[in-house]
């Protein structure tokens, strides 16, 4: 299987027409970075954990993100009750098993959520898909210890047990399903050095998983938009912060264009 950069922009233009509402369940670190990433890209962002209203919310949510960077007691029951909702709804469930393997509080979390509420999409660095496949896997807090291709077996693993695709992001990038593998190689070496640029790929996969049901294209077109823009934010950035901001901005000029010049096929 493969992606173009027709099939891209396709996507891209169902976002800004459609304007899909994201429920985002995430962590403090990255909720302003995430939110504004989806607005710059043409979706309707929405941070919203609290219990009496999880449900409501992904009652009308065209996708539900689950985000598990910053836990607490009363956040996961509200991320357990938003996903049992998202399942009935039959819309699509993106999961983030941020620092899964760094301790055994939120590996065990992790696990319970895509057990309980089988995910549409789970995005995750190298160390995080291993350790989520049970493997004797340590993560450095939140960083991999992995590189992405090591960890393409064990997303093979869990493709196969709970029938989702995969996306491990690293210097390239793997979606895998029971069907395929996709390779994303665009990207630049400095988005690493931005906190909450892979959470907010797993947002961007929840806005295209909203206008794609073909989840595995989904991740595919979401990796290739995170790469151009950060190569076309790179290109004037001083360092990491100038390109946070002109990341933001990229998203938002992402043009015809941009995708058929930058993207790497």
């Amino acid at each position: 299987m493969t992606i173009n950069s027709e099939s891209i922009l396709n996507d891209v233009e169902k976002i800004r027409k459609n304007a899909p509402l994201v429920h985002n369940i995430t962590n403090y670190v990255v909720m302003n970075t995430t939110a504004n990433a989806l607005l710059a890209l043409g979706a309707s962002p929405v941070m919203a954990h609290a219990l009496p209203e999880v449900e409501e919310m992904a009652g009308i949510a065209w996708a539900l993100v689950i985000n598990i960077g910053t836990l607490s007691d009363a956040w996961i029951e509200a991320m357990f009750k938003a996903a049992k909702k998202a399942t009935i709804r039959q819309i699509p469930i993106i999961i983030d098993p941020v620092g899964v393997g760094a301790t055994q509080y939120r590996t065990r979390t992790a696990r319970e959520l895509i057990q309980a509420s089988a995910p549409s999409i789970i995005r995750g660095n190298g160390s995080e898909i291993m350790a989520l496949c049970e493997q004797d896997i340590t993560t450095k807090g939140v960083d991999s210890t992995s590189a992405s291709d090591q960890a393409i077996d064990s997303a093979r693993a869990l493709a196969l047990e709970f029938d989702c695709v995969v996306c491990i992001t690293g210097k390239i990038d793997y979606i895998v399903s029971q069907e395929a593998m996709i390779q994303v190689k665009n990207g630049h070496a400095m988005m690493p050095r931005v906190t909450g640029l892979g959470c907010t790929a797993t947002a961007l996969c929840g806005a295209f998983a909203a206008v794609n049901q073909d989840f595995d294209k989904a991740a595919a077109h979401a990796m290739a938009v995170m790469g151009i823009a950060g190569e076309m934010a790179a290109q004037n950035a001083q360092g990491p912060g100038t390109l946070q901001i002109n990341f933001i901005d990229s998203l938002y000029q992402l043009s015809e264009t941009h995708i058929k010049e930058l993207f790497n096929d």
